[in-house]
């Protein structure tokens, strides 16, 4: 459906242009006159199927480069909030050359699937700043998830945020409250003192930041990035971030 409305809105821009002429009127043709034109322009494009390809993927190239105009200058608009938030942790290179903002859900396949990826990239490039942005969208357990975590940074730091960030990105099973309580006491955190953070107004104010953001950058599932001045949302595997990464460093 996505190519034939495409193929349609191509064929207008590239047939209504050379037609243009004073010395034809569209306007003014006769329906048999129409219909002889759309006829020669069906036979034309039958016999040279390539011209409608062509203004296909020039369609696609000319909506690609709007879509990174827009993105660009929402990032701008947005910086201090996508990049300086005290909110968020930080971790890559805090100096990097480049920032990568992620917005993760801890229920999420792909942003587990991109976990190790992400990881090895930051490893292997040396020179990326990484931020990560809670976004707790696909249900209950995404949200228990994103509270806990927001928890434990406001009340032991952030070493302690990135190991429990690490377990619960690499866990397979529940989140729940008794999950929870176990991973704080498997590392040595106040569960008790956690678990009655994770509702208190502080962190709903950091989620609610980060839906709100979200909102604003047109991210509306997860993983979603914010890499230098452009955005992948999905999930892309490293290579293909390496090249964001590299596009982002001019």
């Amino acid at each position: 459906m996505k190519r034939s409305v495409l193929a349609a809105l191509a064929l207008s821009g590239a047939l209504l242009a050379p037609v243009a002429a004073p010395a034809l009127d569209l306007s003014n043709m006769t329906d048999s006159e129409k219909a002889a034109f759309g006829a020669a322009v069906r036979d034309y494009l039958m016999q040279h199927p390539e011209v409608l390809v062509d203004a296909i993927n020039s369609l696609e190239a000319r909506q690609q480069a709007q879509a990174a105009q827009t993105d660009a200058a929402l990032i701008a608009q947005n910086a201090d909030a996508i990049f300086r938030s005290p909110d968020d942790w930080v971790g890559g290179n805090p100096d990097g050359d480049v920032t990568m903002v992620e917005f993760m859900d801890y229920r999420c396949g792909y942003c587990k699937k991109a976990y190790p990826d992400v990881a090895q990239l930051l490893k292997s490039d040396g020179k990326i700043r990484y931020v990560v942005k809670e976004f707790p969208i696909l249900g209950p357990q995404s949200e228990l998830g994103a509270r806990f975590a927001v928890a434990v940074r406001q009340l032991a730091g952030d070493a302690a945020y990135a190991r429990v960030h690490e377990a619960l990105m690499t866990q397979r099973g529940d989140i729940t409250p008794d999950s929870l309580k176990a991973l704080a006491k498997a590392q040595g955190l106040d569960a008790d003192a956690i678990t009655k953070r994770m509702g208190g107004p502080e962190v709903t104010a950091v989620l609610q930041a980060n839906m709100d953001l979200a909102q604003t950058l047109n991210v509306s599932g997860t993983p979603g990035f914010v890499i230098g001045n452009g955005m992948l949302r999905g999930y892309a595997p490293m290579a293909q971030m390496q090249q964001i990464v590299s596009a982002a460093r001019g």
